[in-house]
This record gives structure tokens, C-alpha cells and sequence, in this order.
């Protein structure tokens, strides 16, 4: 799969991208660094009408704005809720949790897993409006079925 770098780890600043033409629109600041790379799936679409996000668990300098194969190890499930009346319930917004392709394969061990949950649930501390939860860390087949279901294209 192809991941287009949306921000780089150890950053607080956020890269907001049209995830269809990979153009940039602005930055913002996040109440957290960014533990990994992060970005999106190319030629996917999620519930929430973006790409299908994606951390790529690496310790390699991943710069914003590079396209890179990786392969997938793991779903992270993440659902987000806006304090918003007009939306009364969560919105579903995964992430996929890849490796670059060729590197060794990153296990999901418990360091890891509670690395993203601390990140996810306060990356956003800063916009009132938001909250946002991790579910379960689930598979790699079962990622594999979440990025099938969401190719652009895809019945």
C-alpha cells in the first residue's frame, strides 16, 4: 500500500492536506509530538470521508509530503465524538499501523499500544470540541479487510 506523509514524529505542528489531490491547505499546533510518522492510505476513503489514516511504525525520518510502500500489522480502533448537538454519536476514524515495506516487521507490544492511546486520547486537548477514544488493537489480517473495504472503488 501506498502512504503519503502527512506529518513527521517528534512534531506538534499538524499538516492538514486535500487527501484527494495531496494539496496542502494549512498547519495546525496539537497538544502532543507525534510518536510515528503519520499519513494516510492513497486511493482509500474511511467513514469519515478522508483516507484511511495510517501511523508507520518506524524509527526512520519520514519527511511530510513523501509517498512510501508500507505494509500493514495492526488496526487501531479510535472513534471520535464532537461536543457539536447537530452529531450525536461517534464517528468511526481507524488507523491503520504499518511498517515501511522491507523493513522487520514491528511486533504491537504493549509500549506501543499505550504510546498511541496516550497520543490519540491528547493530541487534540487543545480544540475543546473534540474527544476522541481508543477501541481494541486488533490484527493484521484484520487490517488487511479495513483497507480492502475502503480502496476507492471498492463494493
Amino acid at each position: 500500500m501506498k502512504v503519503f506523509i502527512e506529518n513527521e514524529a517528534d512534531s506538534a505542528i499538524k499538516h492538514l492536506y486535500n487527501e484527494k489531490t495531496l494539496t496542502f491547505i494549512k498547519t495546525i499546533e496539537v497538544a502532543r509530538k507525534y510518536p510515528y510518522p503519520y499519513g494516510f492510505i492513497l486511493d482509500t476513503t474511511g467513514e469519515d470521508g478522508d483516507n484511511v489514516d495510517v501511523f508507520v511504525l518506524t524509527t526512520q525520518k519520514l519527511k511530510r509530503g513523501q509517498i512510501i510502500e508500507c505494509e500493514p500489522i495492526g488496526l487501531m480502533e479510535q472513534f471520535e465524538k464532537s461536543w457539536d448537538s447537530s452529531k450525536a454519536q461517534e464517528e468511526i476514524d481507524h488507523n491503520v499501523l504499518a511498517v515501511v515495506k522491507g523493513d522487520m516487521e514491528t511486533k504491537l507490544n504493549h509500549f506501543i499500544k499505550q504510546e498511541l492511546t496516550e497520543f490519540v486520547s491528547h493530541v487534540f486537548d487543545t480544540i475543546q470540541e473534540n474527544k476522541t477514544r481508543v477501541g481494541a488493537f486488533l490484527d493484521k489480517n484484520t487490517a488487511m479487510e479495513y483497507i480492502n473495504q475502503h480502496r476507492d472503488g471498492a463494493e
